[in-house]
């Protein structure tokens, strides 16, 4: 039987939880205990999200001003190599080294009139106070949104006008 489970990005880094390389590895450690045995038995496959990871990840970029900053959808690439390998290690420790596995990467063709676009709401990246939100705003362009008691940079949440898994997308978000 073919199982299919999602880990999001909030189970890979937790919130308030430091953004390490360290601690992303034990999440997956733990993801990885409980799939395991999903994996002896069936093909599983495994989708994530990346929010903590890419917003980290624009946030070293941004550190570097002497190039411009990349765009989301390649840094989005670099986070689920990043994870796919991670998953691949801790789940491949778990498993007879015969089991085969793989990490693809995916790419989504999105519309570029999205409304989406006019009111950023998918979170990504660590939590802000309202004061260092609106300094980053303020200096970088970056449109934040209300989590719990903090706030968190966003980009579009657009709905995709399609997915492809190794061809070239049109637009990226």
């Amino acid at each position: 039987m073919r199982v299919v489970v999602a880990l999001g990005g909030n189970a890979l880094l937790r919130r308030g939880e430091p953004m390490t390389a360290e601690n992303q590895r034990a999440n997956v450690r733990v993801a990885c205990d409980h799939l395991a045995p999903i994996a002896e038995q069936h093909e599983l496959i495994i989708s994530h999200g990346n929010g903590p990871q890419i917003g980290l990840l624009a946030l070293e970029e941004a550190a570097y001003q002497e190039v411009p900053e990349s765009p989301l959808d390649v840094l989005g690439a670099e986070t689920q190599g990043m994870i796919g390998y991670l998953v691949e290690q801790e789940l491949g420790n778990r498993l007879p080294f015969e089991r085969p596995l793989a990490s693809l990467l995916t790419m989504i063709e999105v519309d570029p009139d999205d409304p989406a676009f006019a009111d950023p709401s998918k979170p990504i990246g660590p939590l802000y106070t309202t004061s260092e939100a609106d300094k980053l705003a303020a200096e970088r362009g970056w449109a934040f949104k209300p989590d719990g008691s903090c706030r968190r940079r966003c980009r579009a949440g657009s709905s995709s006008a399609g997915r492809s898994g190794g061809c070239s997308s049109r637009a990226a978000w």
